[in-house]
């Protein structure tokens, strides 16, 4: 199974667990996994087309996705996936 981890902000929409296993084989299976099973956070990190927010950074054993194969990018058992929205403000 491939643990992924919710973010404090986004644990609300996701039974406020800090993570969900699911079984997948790659990035997008698994955040479509873990979206069928909280549908609630569907809205938190895709836009209307289908898209990964730009502000939502996916990550793969702590190597972005975006430098890898994005949604394509492969995961197996042991894989951890971590979930990082980017915080803005401040002066």
């Amino acid at each position: 199974m491939t643990k992924i981890h919710i973010p404090t902000p986004l644990r609300q929409y996701a039974g406020k667990q800090p993570a969900v296993e699911v079984k997948a084989t790659t990035v997008g299976e698994a955040l479509a996994g873990l979206v069928a099973r909280h549908p609630d956070l569907r809205r938190h990190l895709y836009t209307d087309d289908g898209k990964l927010r730009a502000f939502v950074n996916v990550y793969v054993n702590d190597e972005d996705v975006r430098y890898l194969q994005k949604d394509a990018t492969a995961v197996g058992d042991g894989d951890t996936i971590s979930i990082v929205p980017s915080i803005a403000g401040g002066r």
